[in-house]
Parts: C-alpha cells; sequence; structure tokens
C-alpha cells in the first residue's frame, strides 16, 4: 500500500490570461488530496472517494458505464473527478510498464471540489505519484508534472494549462508561462483568506466566452495583455514581499478579469465584503463564474466579514505550503 498527497492551489494573478501565453503567478495552500494505492490480483480499477466537497460524500465507482452515483453535488463534477483519476492511473501504469494492472484507490480530500482550489490537479499529482510508487517506480518532479497537466489536458478538451499541476506538484508559488514553468525563490507567508460560496464555474463556457471576446473585441485582447503586464508587476513585489502591492494589483486584476465577463454576483460580493473588512486586497481565483475568491488580512476581520456575508458558505485561512507532492506514512 502507496499513499501520497498534492496541495491545492489559488491563483494570486494571470487566470484566463495564462491561456494566450501570457504569464501566470500561482501559491499552493495547505489544503490537500491524499490518495492511496494498493496493487490488486485483478485487471481492474476501484475507485472510493471521500470528502471531494467541503460538505464530503462517499462514493463507489468501478469504471464501469452503468454505474450509479449517488452524491450531493453536481453529478458531472464527479464524474470530471473520476476522469481525471482514470486518466491518472493510465499514466501510472504507461510510466510502470503495466497497461492491465489492477488497483484500488482511495482518493481523499479537504479541497473543495470545483471551486477554484485545483482539486483536479491534486488528485491527479497524487494519484499518479502513489499509483505508480506503487508499482514500483518513483518519478521526478518533472516527468510527473508533465504527465498531471496531459491528463487534465485532456479531461478538459485541451484548454487547460500547466499552473495547476505544475503547481500541485512543485509546491511553493510558481511562475507559468507557456511552456515555461519554475519555481518562484522563497516568497512570503502571505496572509490568506478563502471564501467560497459552495458553488463552481463552468470552465470550459468561461475560457470560451473570453476567447469570443478577445476576437471580436480588441479592448478584450488588450486586456488580456494587461493582465499580463500586471502579473509581471505582481512577481517583482511578491520577490520584495511587498504585500501591500500585492493585495492592490489582486484588486486591479479582479477588475480586468470581471471586465472580461468571468466573474459572478457572489463573488463580488466576497470581494467587497473582504475589501470593507480591510483586506489589502481581494480577487477571484481561477476560472470564476462561481467558486473561491482569495483575499489577504492577517487579522480575523476579512474571515468575519465573509462568514457573515450571504452568498459565502464557508470561509477559511490558508497558509502556503512549500511542500508538493509527497509521501505519506
Amino acid at each position: 500500500m502507496t499513499v501520497s498527497s498534492a496541495p491545492g492551489k489559488l491563483y494570486l494573478f494571470g487566470e484566463h490570461a495564462v491561456v494566450y501565453g501570457e504569464p501566470a503567478v500561482a501559491c499552493a495552500i495547505d489544503r490537500r488530496a491524499r490518495v492511496t494505492a494498493e496493487v490488486r490480483g485483478d485487471d481492474r480499477l476501484r475507485v472510493e472517494s471521500r470528502d471531494l466537497t467541503l460538505d464530503g460524500f462517499t462514493v463507489e465507482y468501478d469504471g464501469d458505464a452503468g454505474d450509479e452515483m449517488d452524491v450531493d453535488v453536481p453529478t458531472p463534477l464527479v464524474e470530471a473527478a473520476m476522469g481525471y483519476v482514470e486518466g491518472a492511473v493510465e499514466q501510472a501504469r504507461d510510466a510502470a510498464d503495466a497497461p492491465d494492472a489492477g488497483l484500488d484507490l482511495i482518493v481523499e480530500s479537504d479541497i473543495p471540489l470545483g471551486g477554484g482550489l485545483s482539486s483536479s490537479a491534486a488528485v491527479i499529482a497524487a494519484t499518479i505519484d502513489a499509483a505508480s510508487r506503487e508499482l514500483g517506480v518513483d518519478l521526478p518532479p518533472g516527468d510527473l508534472a508533465d504527465r498531471a497537466y496531459r491528463v487534465e489536458h485532456d479531461v478538459q478538451d485541451g484548454q487547460a494549462s500547466r499552473t495547476d499541476t505544475f503547481c500541485s506538484t512543485v509546491g511553493g508559488a510558481v511562475r507559468v508561462e507557456g511552456e515555461d514553468c519554475r519555481r518562484l525563490g522563497d516568497p512570503p507567508n502571505l496572509p490568506f483568506v478563502v471564501g467560497y460560496d459552495g458553488g463552481a464555474g463552468d470552465t470550459g463556457e468561461l475560457v470560451a466566452g473570453v476567447r469570443e471576446l478577445r476576437e471580436e473585441y480588441d479592448f478584450a485582447a488588450d486586456t488580456v495583455r494587461a493582465i499580463g503586464d500586471l502579473v509581471r508587476r505582481g512577481e517583482r513585489a511578491l520577490a520584495a514581499g511587498d504585500v501591500g502591492t500585492v493585495g492592490r494589483l489582486m484588486d486591479f486584476d479582479h477588475g480586468l478579469l470581471s471586465a472580461l465577463g468571468v466573474s459572478a454576483r457572489s463573488l463580488d460580493a466576497m470581494v467587497w465584503a473582504a475589501r470593507e473588512a480591510g483586506a489589502d486586497g481581494a480577487k477571484l481565483t481561477s476560472a470564476g463564474g462561481g467558486g473561491c475568491i482569495v483575499a489577504l488580512d492577517d487579522s480575523r476581520a476579512t474571515r468575519t466579514a465573509l462568514k457573515y456575508t450571504p452568498d459565502c458558505e464557508t470561509a477559511f485561512r490558508a497558509e502556503l505550503d512549500r511542500e508538493g507532492v509527497r509521501a505519506e506514512e
């Protein structure tokens, strides 16, 4: 039996623009997906999934088309999650040259499913690592990140960037620009507060919407480029430990993303609640349309304000996780 875990992540800057070759900066956070893998005596894959949302659920899934999933979250999200797991197992089998290997997997996560904190990337990375090690292969981080990206790229019909899977694999703060993925030095421990509206945006639909705007209007293409410029400034502020400037740029980024049509009333309500509580900055994170916002505040004020915001289902503090995928006892 082999156990691995991987962190979720949030975007500081650059979501959506990264799809068009602009840079993005993301940070791994201390909420993790944990996968237990054990070889079985036949060629079947059995997956037991637990706690894939903050509410939590358990589902038995053997990969058969006729299996029914009785869960309290939208079925498409669960089906996508199972697609990620199956793709990750195929990558592990390929790495181990064991195409017919049977595996029992237990997937546990305290990352909101579909909320914008990269639950899928964390599950993929942890699954590939646990399954490949159970099959006798210890993948280096670069190979693991590349294989994880291939899974997300396939399940998301080619619309994924490398940011999520790379950040979950290596941990810390990362910068991604096209194929160039690298970790950023020694970033400060930013005082993250996350607000979650209990929902999830449709990533494919939101990405397609930005593409249509960008193709039809010059201002939308200019907005995408402006986000790239903002990311470069944010990267310098992060390296200098200038939390105030990082926060102001987060506010600006949220405005640009809203102009591209990827925010939502619930996200805007949480962003403004955080700002009015004194946060240094606040913005949506990841695809938008619903899910999570991230704010910077080292006091209790923002979390308290979010708890009393009707559009916020839950709020929690998060820390930068400097570790990526790791073996667990």
